[in-house]
Order: structure tokens, then sequence, then C-alpha cells
């Protein structure tokens, strides 16, 4: 017999609370999951604590601890993480801050994504900026995610653009070490894409235009201990997300592209199946990242995050179907349709291979009452590899 194998499913942002339009059912208890029913039956449950004490319930955070990697201990940053995924070697005094393009009316904040900006889009607009602004490296991601360099950068606090829909944004602009150079180039951002073809035509089609940059999360290049000399296995991440990929790197863990992953509500599901049943053949450990569920929580979409969940109770059963290994399924953390944005709570987690509990569905009541009680995230892997 070779050695155990392990998949870990993480449903981004998964977990919800309660709602009257479901009749008081949670997004995951209404959902058709027939897959994941059957593992809480045959397996176990339990919640985990993803988001330690003194941090904001992100998914860089989350998904660090997830993967064993304490954030007390090496988080510097989401900005960063990006940048190594994005393959950007950052020099020692570089701070690389997450740079959304966002819609800001009216002083308020409409959108946090620029309707769902496209990549291409972005490019155009970032190319436009970088002339503006030759002292800062900008560098275009994927959608509304991108990335801001300042070099010889000191820090600076600033606050997520999803914390804040809604809000008027004057209060919450960068301060501290590094603000004047990143109200600058938010400034040049204003001016730039006001007159920008790539806005014209997204007025045009009844888009929301990118009228600017948020810059956040900045911090300097993180030292992470390999994933293979932590644990003795060999490991790789499958995600649509600069952020996860950017954890990868630092770890020493593969990255699989997956053709059609998107990191949104369209992503191809089963693709990112088909792709981790693939890489088990020759690694120890696949994490796949799904982060539909997450978005249509921002979105505030009962209907979409429904959806989402039912697509990972699919990546779960197109995996089962052929995986005889250890398969577990969790959230990072919950994103409720309530608030529209991540909450601390603990998420609840199903294991299969692990024995039984007799729990009979899965969702975040039973992951409150299973019998694997509540664990720290950061144990999470010892726990399943042990």
């Amino acid at each position: 017999m070779g050695e155990m194998k392990y998949i870990v499913i993480l449903g981004d942002g998964m977990a919800d609370e309660p709602l009257a339009e479901l009749g008081g059912k949670t997004p995951l208890e209404y959902a058709d999951t027939p897959n994941l029913d059957r593992m809480a039956s045959e397996g176990a449950c339990g919640m985990l604590r993803t988001i330690p004490d003194g941090f904001e319930a992100g998914s860089d955070i989350a998904n660090m601890a997830v993967l064993g990697y304490a954030p007390e201990k090496y988080y510097t940053g989401r900005g960063p993480l990006e940048a190594l995924s994005m393959g950007i070697d950052l020099a020692p005094d570089d701070i690389a801050y997450r740079c959304n393009l966002v819609t800001i009316e009216e002083n308020t904040m409409a959108d946090f994504s620029a309707g769902h900006i496209t990549s291409g889009e972005g490019a155009g607009l970032f190319a436009s900026l970088q002339e503006a602004v030759p002292g800062v490296m900008f560098r275009a991601g994927v959608s509304y995610r991108n990335l801001l360099v300042v070099h010889g950068g000191k820090g600076a606090v600033t606050i997520p653009p999803h914390d804040i829909v809604g809000q008027s944004v004057s209060q919450y602009l960068p301060t501290g070490e590094d603000s004047g150079i990143l109200l600058r180039c938010m400034e040049a951002g204003r001016q730039v894409f006001s007159r920008h073809p790539v806005n014209a035509a997204r007025i045009k089609e009844g888009k929301r235009p990118a009228t600017g940059i948020w810059p956040w999360s900045g911090g300097r290049k993180p030292a992470f201990p390999r994933f293979a000399e932590k644990y003795g296995k060999t490991g790789g991440i499958i995600s649509a997300v600069d952020l996860l990929n950017g954890i990868a790197r630092c770890a020493g863990m593969d990255v699989i592209t997956v053709p059609g992953a998107t990191g949104y509500l369209d992503t191809d599901y089963d693709a990112k199946a088909r792709y981790a049943l693939e890489a088990i053949k020759r690694l120890d450990f696949v994490y796949v990242h799904i982060e539909a569920p997450d978005e249509a929580g921002h979105l505030g979409s009962i209907e979409e995050k429904v959806k989402a969940i039912e697509h990972v109770d699919g990546v779960v059963g197109t995996i089962r179907d052929t995986f005889d290994g250890v398969l577990a399924v969790l959230p990072d953390h919950p994103t409720p349709i309530r608030v529209r944005t991540h909450t601390r709570d603990p998420v609840p987690f199903v294991v299969t291979g692990k024995g039984s509990d007799g729990s009979a569905a899965f969702s975040e009541a039973a992951g409150r009452s299973g019998g694997l009680g509540i664990r720290n995230g950061t144990e999470f892997l010892e726990f399943l590899f042990a």
C-alpha cells in the first residue's frame, strides 16, 4: 500500500448565518449538497478557529492558518503574497500593496471591484497610470485585484475597500509614512481614469467605470518554512486567486494552474476537480481553493451563494468518485449575506477517513455538535496528517 494522500477543498466564505429568506436555514443548510452530507454521515465534523486574535478576518490570514503557517509569526500583509504570485521579486525595502480598481461615486465606495472589471481593461488602465507615476511600480493582476509597489517604502495604515462599501471614503484614506505617495497615486488614478477610453467604453455598455485605485494591506516579503520540510509531504494549491498562489510560492508548494478557473462565480468547477485528481497522483497533498461563495457573500446575493455552494458540492462529488485518501472540506471564514464581508467566527469542517461521529449532514450546526470539537486552524493539517 502506498503513502496516504490528502485533499482539502476550501469553499471561501461558505459559512453564514440563518436567513429568514431561507426559512431560518443558512445557505449551507438550504443548498442541495448530497456529497457534503454523505461525507458528514460517513465521516466526522468539527469547528476550526481560523482567525487568530488581533487579526482581520481576511482570506490571507485564514488560509495561512489552515495551511499551518501561524499568521502571528509569518504574516506581513496581503500585497507581498500577491506580488510573489505574480513573479515579482521584492527587494528587502520594497512594500507591496494590494491595489483594487474601485468605483467611488459622490465620495462613497460604490463598488470595491469596479463592476468586476476584466483583466484586459485593468491592464489598459494601469499602463496609463504607470506612465503618469513613473516612480512607483504598478502591476495589473486578475480583474480588480492589482498591485502597487513602493520602493524604499515604510508602510501605511489602510482599510480594505470591501469593508467600506456604501460608506464615505474620506475617513478611510491611507495614513502613516507611505500615505503621501499612496494619496498621490490615488489622485493620479482619478485624473487618468476620468478620461480613459476603457471607462468611456464601460459607461457606454452600462457598466460601472473604474474611477480610481484603492491601495491596502501593504507589507514586505515574508519568510515561510517550506511545506515539504514542515510536514514531510509534497503539496500543491489550485486557486484562481493570486493571494493563494502567493502563499503556495512562499511555502515552496506547486502552483497548479487550471484553464477556466476565474476566481469568480463563472469559474470552471469541473476542471478544478479534474486537475486536483491529476495532481494527487504525483503529490501527497492538494489544496483546492474555490472563491465563488465568498464573492456571492460580498454581493449579498443569497441565490448566487446557494448556487456556489452547490457547485462546491459538485467538486466534492467528482473527487470522491475516484479518490480514496483523506478528504476534508471547510470554509476559510464566514462571509455572511447580512454583513457582506468576512467575520471572525469559527467555521465548520468535515473529514472522511478519520472515523465517524454520526453527523447527519454538513452545516454550521453539524460543525458545532460534531465529534471533532473546536480546534485551532494552525493545527488542522497536523491533525489531518496524524
